[in-house]
């Protein structure tokens, strides 16, 4: 008995030195960030949260109105309500979300280092792999300085496959004033370019939709649209998502590596053979140039080449899918903006835009401008604080003064809101106007396509394509109705578009 019950002791003494040097340091760490705050002269945030230790009040509101399809309504709400700076939580984690531009940009810029990704690779990893979107650090640089040569302007300025994909997009739209989804033409438009240009190879899902084949290449389209479907799915559920199991959305990123590893083993090939002396030679004479094939001009991994391939597809074809389908819903709506556009493009007489006429056409920046504003493409984001540090404005009574964000935040920022203060666009920030964009001068305020070392190295091609198919819209059309009697309703994935599509009809 005295050694059970000196065995009982050990192990109460035990659990008690455990208990003791947990809470000793707990009391540090408080001290420490009590310190680091005092230092920098942060203020208390506002905290939302009625759960102090879940945020579970918060989470289910979140999560009815997502089902609503009133998200980015409902985080706009939130900043009305309680400042551009408020706290809460995220299944017991801090979590910071702003809608300012000093704190946006201190995050994405000029702290970039104290933030990381967080957990982004445990969803999106099992389609994307470890990409420039997925990785951090030494692993992110690496992906930056792979993939940045490609989007240079000689390889964007190439609007040739814009053009050829354009034949099959006209095709598909009826001229007789009847109704076409054309955010569903979009995406296939947008996967066909991509395909092609990435992979020198187009999936050809237009062609494929004019002639009801089921391919590789159509299985290959569908995959991709479950895979980052599911994506989203394990994004919302956090921490839980390690409970989630989806066999389709294994058998969907099965079938996209497998397409997209034939393609990288050509490109191998290639750079077994490939000499540095004779292409240098044959300059003139070189064929159509490649993404994957400079990709393979730097690396002979495999699994790499196959990741970024993975990453900047997934980012070619949805920006420019959502901010064309989201672009024409309102201009649908808007047949003075549409008229306006008409009267610049018919500058052209006709002919397809250069790279330079495209550049040149001031009213078709703002529409694009605008759209991207009302409906940026990623409308909310965030980062993970991987030590203590501060945002600058958000604390204190009125805001103004800097926040302390404890190791292991979340801060989340929403673009959408940011885009919409109507301290910064106006008292019609709501509305669709791109005449605005005549006096606007902005930086950080206006965040289309991320900032920072992270800002999308794929920006002037998305733009490009977006224009380009605008304009040849624009030369082919007179006429462009709304068929859609609802208001624009957030379909919120990986990117945002309509949740109704873009219900149209385009006469001559």
């Amino acid at each position: 008995m005295k050694s059970d019950n000196g065995h009982l002791s050990v192990a109460t003494l035990a659990a008690a030195v455990v208990v003791l040097l947990y809470v000793a340091n707990l009391l540090q760490r408080k001290w420490t960030q009590s310190r680091f705050a005092n230092e920098n002269n942060c203020q208390p945030v506002r905290s939302v949260c009625k759960d102090p230790i879940f945020g579970l009040d918060q989470l289910r509101e979140s999560i009815a109105a997502a089902k609503q399809h009133r998200f980015l309504d409902l985080l706009q709400a939130r900043f009305h309500r309680y400042g551009n700076t408020y706290r809460s939580k995220r299944f017991a984690t801090p979590l910071i979300t702003t809608c300012e531009p000093q704190n946006i940009k201190t995050v994405l810029s000029l702290k970039f280092k104290d933030y990381s990704l967080g957990n982004r690779i445990a969803s999106f990893g099992p389609l994307l792999g470890h990409g420039i979107f997925t990785a951090d650090g030494e692993h992110w640089a690496s992906s930056r300085a792979m993939v940045r040569p490609n989007f240079v302007k000689d390889q964007v300025a190439n609007l040739e496959s814009f053009e050829e994909n354009m034949k099959g997009l006209l095709e598909l739209i009826p001229t007789d004033g009847s109704t076409v989804d054309l955010q569903d033409l979009f995406f296939c438009y947008t996967i066909d370019s991509a395909t092609e240009f990435l992979f020198g190879h187009s999936v050809q899902s237009l062609k494929k939709r004019l002639s009801g084949v089921q391919t590789d290449e159509k299985d290959f389209a569908n995959a991709f649209n479950y895979a980052q479907d599911a994506i989203a799915n394990k994004t919302r559920l956090g921490p839980l998502r390690v409970f989630a199991r989806d066999p389709r959305a294994d058998e969907s990123n099965r079938v996209c590596h497998d397409l997209v590893e034939q393609f990288v083993d050509k490109a191998l090939k290639y750079r077994e053979h490939f000499d540095e002396e004779k292409a240098a030679v044959d300059e003139d004479k070189k064929e159509r140039y490649l993404f994957l094939q400079g990709l393979a001009k730097q690396t002979g991994d495999r699994d790499r080449i196959r990741d970024e391939l993975m990453n900047i597809l997934l980012a070619g074809r949805d920006t420019t899918a959502s901010l064309l389908s989201n672009m024409f819903f309102m201009l649908a709506r808007s047949p003075a903006v549409w008229n306006k556009l008409r009267e610049e493009v018919a500058t052209l007489d006709g002919r397809a835009p250069t790279y330079e006429q495209l550049r040149n056409l001031t009213y078709l920046k703002y529409c694009l401008n605008e759209s991207l504003r009302l409906h940026p493409v990623v409308p909310a984001n965030s980062r993970l604080a991987v030590k203590d540090t501060v945002l600058p404005v958000g604390g204190g009574p009125d805001g103004k003064s800097p926040v302390l964000v404890p190791k292991g935040s979340i801060v989340g920022y929403s673009v959408y809101a940011m885009h919409r203060r109507e301290d910064i666009y106006g008292p019609d920030a709501h509305e669709y106007r791109p005449e605005r964009w005549a006096d606007l001068r902005l930086g950080w305020e206006y965040l289309p396509f991320n900032g920072g070392p992270r800002i999308c190295v794929g920006q002037q091609y998305a733009l490009t394509e977006a224009g380009y198919v605008t304009v040849r819209l624009a030369q082919q059309f007179a006429k462009l109705e709304s068929r859609d009697s609802g208001p624009w309703e957030e379909g919120l994935t990986l990117t945002l578009c309509s949740r109704n599509g873009t219900q149209v009809s385009l006469g001559h």
